[in-house]
């Protein structure tokens, strides 16, 4: 049995086969891409949280601030915004707290509906091939012998290529994608944790202070 040949393998699929191969690798460079952004949103939450919390504890709340600076992340944004406000009411801290939330977190999440987008559109494509595939070998039913069994041939490899390489496309960039929500996932939950953590902290110190 000859072995698997990939230069085969693309070539029996058509011309499909290439447009599910750059469908494929431009989801493969938005996960790397994204996976990239996310380590860097994916921050010691606790030990962030835990030196904000010393510095308030000791009514330096400059240094808390200072503290933060060094960060990019959206979580030490979000507890930035709430320690500008932390010599003021509650309301106003979370209100701070809250707008700051809805600026910055939509961009951890951004871009994962289009890695979802790319995985369903390599399907759609092998699908795309298949009917393809199924044209011709439904197009070489009336031709001679020769003429029908190249025709079937040449359709069948078409219809199943297409279909195999669209489907193993989606399922990978769909695993990468899954990983990915869930990682963003933990992000969010995280900053909403030590989001409302830090309204408390300075709730309680400002009573404790008057």
């Amino acid at each position: 049995m000859d072995g698997f040949s990939l230069g085969v393998f693309m070539k029996e699929g058509g011309p499909f086969m290439w447009v599910i191969l750059m469908v494929f690798l431009t989801g493969l460079g938005l996960c790397f891409y994204k996976f990239i952004q996310l380590k860097r949103q994916d921050v010691n939450g606790s030990r962030l949280f835990d030196l904000v919390k010393k510095y308030v504890l000791e009514n330096n709340v400059e240094e808390a601030l200072n503290s933060l600076a060094g960060s990019k992340s959206v979580l030490a944004k979000i507890l930035r915004s709430g320690l500008k406000r932390a010599n003021e009411e509650r309301q106003l801290v979370e209100d701070a707290v809250a707008t700051s939330i809805m600026e910055h977190t939509p961009k951890i999440s951004y871009q994962l509906n289009y890695i979802s987008l790319i995985a369903n559109t390599s399907t759609l494509i092998g699908l795309l091939g298949t009917i393809q595939g199924l044209i011709i070998s439904f197009a070489g039913v009336g031709q001679g012998e020769d003429a029908k069994a190249e025709a079937l041939a040449s359709g069948i490899a078409k219809a199943m290529n297409t279909t195999a390489f669209g489907l193993i496309s989606a399922i990978i960039i769909m695993a990468l994608h899954t990983y990915l929500t869930s990682k963003a996932g933990r992000i969010n939950d995280r900053i909403d944790e030590y989001s409302a953590k830090l309204i408390d902290l300075l709730s309680v110190k400002k009573k404790l202070n008057q």
